[in-house]
């Protein structure tokens, strides 16, 4: 298989397809609504941890916003070149809340909020730095190579059961009225009434979603849902939002460096580079070209690097591929780079329009779970599918999917049950012996950030397991995986572009 010339049968508008400007904006817009809940509960969480005054919070959200626009214009532009979005990682908050957390507590001059933010950004410059080296030195491209499916297959699935405990769908006060209207929509939308309609095939989501957003607005403005429920539209708050907010580099003051803070936000980035490699797998697999080659993997991760440096820069809590649009993809069908790229705009513009970013985070909760079930469960299939490529008839090869799913899914549990990076560095300190050095702030807090995100567990686990169980390459997948690699050709860097001109 050479990639995109073995287009699938259910993908509407390819990679390099341009639909029409009004219909490439409304995808656009469907693409960053699926990721939305996500983007803006990172800022919240850091704004709630730094103790932020309410009057910036508008301001620090809509830097993300900015941030994820021009993030993605540059991954869809001069990276990887895959219609994916990015925006703020989960990833990378476990060691951003540890970095906060110790700066407060050092009773630090000035604003305590201000100095925990600008020790943030330092830690996260310099920990792009070396991902972009990893990127651009072709490291984690090169490993590539001894990856099979048997790997690949419970990483991306990892993905998706990612979310499925989260608060938005499993809170016991949650609206599950209104989470089944947007799920039900939308699976109305994208799989009875799909063949009836092209708005319906298209648009499945972003109709979902105005759908149970509009009837939470009536039933909010008519006071069936008060401020206290689960579902209520704060149509007041995007009144009273600014106008126009002033985002640009270095706003909160110039990053401050420290080596423990980096070090500890060093995890977080490798636990990002893990996730975003499945990622490029499985966008890959739902826009029907070939699994990424050793070269596109390289320039995703190395612009995902530079990107984490800006988002630094800007003052964020980090940058990163995201799992939420590529559920959209296999949904929809629409797997076009322009759509993304036009999408990506629309968030810029977000950003410093107050009226428009909060007018977004008025969606409720439930709203925002409903999307994750319908997201996340279409990764977590798209991530079995790989196991086609494998003897399921080996009994290794059940093995290794069954123990890195069960894996990826306990230890993050247990990580969460720990509760925090300190009370994990104190436990590992304890242990007989090797306690002084599992106990480092260097060690625990790597264990720890790693050991909290499923996809990177499971990975390690699968890649371990299967690097040293004893199995053929066609056993393990490798010999039809190679065949359903895209060639190195399909691929063209925005250097070698420039060079011939194109």
């Amino acid at each position: 298989m050479s990639g995109e010339d073995e287009r699938s049968g259910f993908v509407e508008y390819g990679i390099d397809d341009k639909p029409p400007l009004l219909t490439s904006g409304l995808l656009g817009v469907q693409h960053y609504l699926t990721m939305v809940g996500a983007n803006v509960a990172v800022p919240l969480i850091l704004a709630g941890a730094l103790g932020m005054p309410d009057a910036i919070v508008p301001r620090f959200v809509g830097t993300f916003f900015v941030v994820s626009g021009i993030a993605t214009l540059a991954q869809t532009t001069f990276g990887n070149r895959y219609p994916i979005v990015q925006g703020a990682p989960f990833s990378m908050l476990a060691p951003a809340l540890a970095v906060i957390g110790v700066v407060q507590a050092s009773n630090p001059a000035g604003p305590a909020w201000q100095a925990a933010l600008l020790q943030l950004q330092g830690a996260i410059v310099v920990a792009a730095v070396v991902e972009v080296a990893v990127g651009y030195l072709g490291l984690l491209g090169r490993i590539r190579a001894y990856i099979s499916p048997v790997v690949i297959a419970p990483t991306v699935a990892l993905i998706g059961l990612a979310l499925f405990n989260a608060p938005q769908v499993t809170a016991a006060s949650g609206n599950w009225w209104l989470l089944g209207l947007t799920l039900g929509s939308i699976v109305l939308f994208s799989q009875y009434l799909g063949d009836r309609s092209r708005a319906f095939q298209l648009f499945p989501v972003l109709l979902g979603v105005v759908v149970a957003w509009v009837v939470a607005a009536v039933l909010s403005v008519t006071g069936v849902y008060t401020p206290d429920t689960s579902g209520f539209v704060d149509l007041a708050s995007v009144a009273a939002a600014p106008a126009l907010m002033p985002i640009y580099p270095l706003q909160w003051g110039i990053p401050r460096i420290e080596t423990a803070f980096v070090i500890g936000m060093l995890a977080g980035v490798a636990a990002s580079m893990l996730e975003s490699f499945g990622d490029y797998h499985a966008v890959a697999r739902l826009s029907g070209i070939g699994a990424p080659n050793e070269e596109r993997i390289n320039h995703g991760i190395g612009m995902e690097g530079l990107m984490n440096v800006f988002a630094g820069l800007m003052g964020t809590g980090g940058s990163t591929s995201y799992s939420e649009n590529i559920g959209a993809i296999g949904l929809t069908g629409v797997a076009s780079r322009y759509v993304v790229q036009i999408g990506a705009a629309v968030m810029i513009v977000i950003g410093f329009v107050g009226y428009f970013g909060q007018l977004i985070a008025t969606i409720p909760d439930p709203i925002v779970g409903g999307l994750y079930v319908a997201m996340f469960g279409q990764i977590v299939a798209v991530g079995l599918s790989n196991l086609e490529y494998v003897d399921l008839e080996s009994s290794r090869n059940v093995f290794i999917v069954g123990i890195a799913l069960f894996a990826g899914l306990a230890i993050p549990a247990y990580m969460g049950n720990v509760g925090s990076a300190a009370a994990f560095r104190e436990g590992m300190a304890a242990v007989a012996v090797v306690g002084p050095i599992l106990g480092t702030r260097a060690v625990a807090d790597t264990v720890y950030v790693i050991g909290s995100t499923g996809m990177a567990v499971g990975g390690l686990v699968a890649f371990v397991l299967d690097s040293t169980i004893e199995g053929t390459r066609a056993e393990r997948g490798l010999v039809e995986w190679e065949r359903a690699t895209e060639e190195d050709a399909a691929f063209i860097s925005a250097f070698d572009r420039f060079v011939r001109g194109d």
